[in-house]
């Protein structure tokens, strides 16, 4: 907050992972997290767990509380939530009169996680995921956007060296998409991952992506994403191939 861009910056924070998943926390965590970024509010914030065994209406209450003190002064909701739990959070709201849960972090990308990276990690790259975040039009955050190195030369049908990549993304359905990423990219002068990241930007529902850029370079190199323009065609030819293109 030293140059004085508070208010010209968009500021996410996250708690109540587990096992400290519980109302009571959200509150505490939260002021901590205010304490540390030096700021008296956050513009985002996500439940970074669900835990079922808490009344849905429980979080959804310590959500609004903080939203009304003025504490999260936009958007808030679940990272790594079901659909079926949003959905009782954002009823349980309007029965209620409470803010509703205006947005989720859940994986996100082109290439589908077959089995969670960490424990409770949900994915939303599923047919039925894209049903549902199109027909809310539910803001969705995406963590591993870009599949975590799937895109890149770290990956391939006769690269096995990396267990996660081998464990997490490693299917044909998969292969099969990142082979069209990389025709586009070669049609296109771009490289594979810039596929990827325009998939997700593309999406008919608000689908923002969340990347880890460790240097500017690397920054840079992703924000030529933005020069790609998918069309829903294109969107489903990634997806499935050209049986699907044609139709």
């Amino acid at each position: 907050m030293n140059r004085g861009v508070r208010e010209q910056s968009v500021i996410i924070a996250k708690g109540a992972h587990s096992p400290l998943c519980y109302p009571d926390v959200i509150g505490k965590q939260l002021a901590q997290s205010l304490d540390r970024l030096q700021t008296d509010h956050v513009d985002i914030y996500f439940m970074h767990r669900d835990n079922p065994d808490v009344p849905v209406g429980e979080f959804v209450d310590a959500m609004d509380r903080e939203a009304k003190a003025g504490r999260i002064r936009g958007l808030f909701g679940g990272s790594n939530w079901t659909m079926q739990r949003m959905d009782e959070a954002i009823a349980y709201a309007e029965r209620t009169g409470k803010q509703k849960p205006g947005a989720l972090s859940n994986n996100f990308s082109l290439a589908e996680m077959l089995e969670p990276i960490w424990a409770g990690c949900i994915t939303s790259s599923t047919d039925a995921w894209k049903t549902w975040l199109t027909a809310r039009q539910m803001p969705n955050f995406a963590w591993s956007s870009q599949g975590r190195g799937f895109f890149t030369d770290r990956a391939g049908r006769d690269r096995t060296d990396n267990e996660e990549l081998v464990r997490v993304w490693y299917s044909e359905k998969n292969f099969g998409r990142r082979d069209r990423a990389i025709e586009l990219a070669n049609r296109l002068g771009k490289s594979p991952i810039h596929v990827a990241l325009a998939y997700v930007l593309a999406q008919p529902f608000p689908s923002v992506p969340l990347i880890g850029p460790r240097t500017l370079d690397e920054l840079e190199d992703s924000l030529k994403a933005l020069d790609i323009s998918l069309t829903a065609e294109d969107l489903a030819w990634l997806d499935n191939g050209p049986e699907r293109r044609r139709a």
